[in-house]
């Protein structure tokens, strides 16, 4: 099992990960938990993530899991099979290590669970140039599991699926950073060449799609002993601050890797 240092583990969060990976199908290797923020009031930035990290991350994590193919089993909170990561020889030099290695369990045909009942609370980024340097990391780390495992792509598993969606992410972040955000400051000014009120017909879906996930990890609080607490201004920034610092330092994350630059943690 591996925790990160500054992570806290909740109540029976352990025994629910073990109890997963003991319940689920055998060619289960490893088994993710779930992240959620602990320092989620310090400010605006780590109000707007606790939204990521619940709505966002919790339900990308747990459709993957429903179609037994979780696709990163991440090094903050997950158990693996001990002789699986010996002959995988364990985690690789690289700064996406656990997504790395979690594509190399998928490629050598395992399959990879996910515990939404096992939860640890981590320190997120509180400063902007921190957050931005760790989404560029993870951007990075998206890249190197392609060039590690590019015969992934072609094996015929359910999983498959939402790798190839995954070469999709790219393509949808540099669109945002080129497109969407010039568009929405040209709207601003009345220009409505690309963002324009037909984007209004999209808010309605994203609602109702947002508000489904959240009953969904409602429910998990509720069947863990945790309470939901209003958070009315992080939603505000998720909703429209967000994604105009997150996709462009995607973008970059991306680049960095594609154009071999300098790798560093980067984020303390």
């Amino acid at each position: 099992m591996t925790v990160d240092a500054d992570c806290w583990i909740w109540h029976q969060g352990l025994r629910n990960l073990v109890a997963r990976y003991k319940g689920d199908p055998p060619e289960t290797r490893a088994v993710a938990g779930a992240i959620l923020i602990r320092n989620s009031r310090q400010n605006w930035l780590t109000q707007a993530q606790e939204w990521d990290y619940f709505l966002g991350i919790a339900a990308i994590k747990r459709i993957q899991s429903l179609f037994q193919g979780t696709l990163v089993a991440q090094g903050a909170f997950s158990v693996y099979d001990r002789q699986t990561l010996v002959d995988l020889k364990g985690w690789p030099e690289t700064v996406g290590e656990d997504i790395v290695l979690t594509w190399k369990i998928l490629l050598a045909g395992h399959r990879v669970g996910h515990a939404e009942n096992a939860i640890a609370f981590t320190r997120c980024p509180d400063r902007l140039g921190q957050f931005i340097r760790q989404r560029q990391r993870w951007s990075r780390g998206l890249i190197e599991a392609f060039k590690a495992t590019p015969g992934i792509l072609l094996q015929p598993r359910m999983p498959v699926f939402y790798i190839w969606w995954n070469t999709l992410f790219p393509f949808m972040d540099l669109a945002y950073t080129i497109g969407f955000i010039p568009g929405l400051v040209l709207a601003l000014f009345g220009h409505y060449w690309i963002v324009g009120p037909m984007t209004l017909a999209l808010l309605p879906l994203s609602f109702l799609m947002n508000r489904l996930m959240y009953r969904r990890s409602q429910q998990t609080f509720d069947e863990v002993g945790l309470k939901v607490r209003r958070n009315p201004l992080g939603l505000i920034n998720y909703a429209l601050v967000y994604g105009m610092i997150l996709q462009p330092a995607c973008v970059w994350g991306y680049l960095s890797e594609m154009l071999n630059l300098r790798k560093t943690w980067g984020t303390k």
